[in-house]
């Protein structure tokens, strides 16, 4: 099992949820946070405002995924995320070694 971390810009997120309910991942977590890259230092657009970068407005998604989904969510995320514009975001991946669900005390890859 691994943990996708992914940061993007807030307009992405109905696609890349989209692409992964198409592969059968449908849980997701998403926590509207702040941040800066690169890109530090311009103006962007957001929502139809130029704003000078601080702190631009991300998405973080904490995804949960089995190994062998693993490189299909990845790819969804990736292919849905870009625009080719600067401040499109990271993707981190690390492993997970436990999981449980609470309700009913399932583990590991039942738990997701």
């Amino acid at each position: 099992m691994h943990m996708i971390e992914t940061v993007i810009k807030p307009h992405k997120i109905d696609d890349i949820k989209a692409a992964l309910s198409r592969l059968g991942i449908l849980g997701v977590t998403a926590v509207e946070c702040k941040g800066f890259g690169r890109q530090k230092g311009h103006t962007e657009r957001y929502r139809g405002h130029r704003m000078d970068v601080g702190f631009v407005p991300k998405v973080l998604l904490k995804i949960a995924v089995r190994d062998e989904d693993l490189d299909r969510a990845v790819e969804a995320i990736v292919s849905n995320a870009r625009t080719g514009e600067i401040g499109d975001g990271k993707l981190f991946i690390y492993p997970l070694a436990r999981v449980i669900r609470i309700r009913t005390g399932e583990e590991d890859n039942d738990a997701l």
